[in-house]
């Protein structure tokens, strides 16, 4: 009698815990080939929203499925880290130390990328290797989660709190993007992708990120940034 207590004491917690997270949090996970990252639409000027893009690829022909902002930017909308679209950089990677420089300079920081045989990997700036196999790369940070130990810098409870997203890489290879529905600090943010079972999470931005998932009624449409994700059917 006790053991069957104990197990519906600890299914109503893990509901309860997904039910809290999804009230926190929209996510969206898909399969590495899935992703596209864009910066320009076919004049060379910055998409920069969210209607932007779907319109773009509306134009060829695809529906947009998901889409997010994908890293930090600078006022032009031109990357502030390492940018790959298609096998072909077009911004390199920022390996520049600056301590008071924001979020993207907490150490260490880090790529998210995808490869030519539909491999998706999230590593720090400083484990990234270059290679021809890499079909798009976008730089951020600062990592959330470092091999399965979230950044330690991040503190429980800190009442630095924002509108945050980033991604993750799921055990078995998939890609979870994340976008916060309301103000949440770096630990807890850092904690939802380690409750997924993600070893390497990346901080993507901040007050500035949107969403798009219209299967989850999150149809966030407008924002002003950079890179940007994309899934397309």
């Amino acid at each position: 009698m006790l053991k069957h207590l104990s197990l519906i004491v600890l299914l109503f917690y893990t509901g309860l815990r997904a039910q809290t997270a999804n009230e926190r949090f929209v996510s969206y996970t898909t399969t590495p080939a899935a992703v596209t990252l864009y910066w320009k639409d076919a004049s060379g000027q910055p998409l920069r929203s969210l209607q932007n893009l779907k319109q773009h690829v509306e134009k060829n022909k695809r529906k947009l499925v998901f889409g997010m902002n994908a890293g930090m930017y600078q006022t032009d909308y031109s990357p502030l880290g390492l940018y790959i679209e298609q096998g072909k950089t077009r911004h390199k990677l920022n390996t520049r130390l600056a301590p008071n420089g924001g979020n993207f300079y907490m150490m260490p920081n880090g790529v998210f990328y995808t490869t030519t045989d539909n491999k998706a990997v999230v590593c720090t700036t400083q484990d990234f290797k270059p290679g021809a196999k890499i079909k798009y790369a976008t730089q951020s940070g600062p990592m959330l989660l470092i091999d399965g130990a979230i950044h330690p810098t991040f503190q429980k409870g800190s009442s630095n709190l924002n509108i945050r997203n980033g991604v993750g890489i799921l055990p078995d290879g998939r890609v979870v993007f994340a976008v916060s529905k309301n103000l949440v600090n770096f630990y807890d943010f850092a904690q939802f992708f380690a409750d997924l079972g993600c070893k390497n999470a990346l901080y993507l931005d901040g007050f500035v990120s949107r969403a798009y998932v219209p299967d989850q009624n999150w149809t966030q449409l407008d924002g002003d940034f950079g890179v940007m994700i994309g899934v397309t059917e």
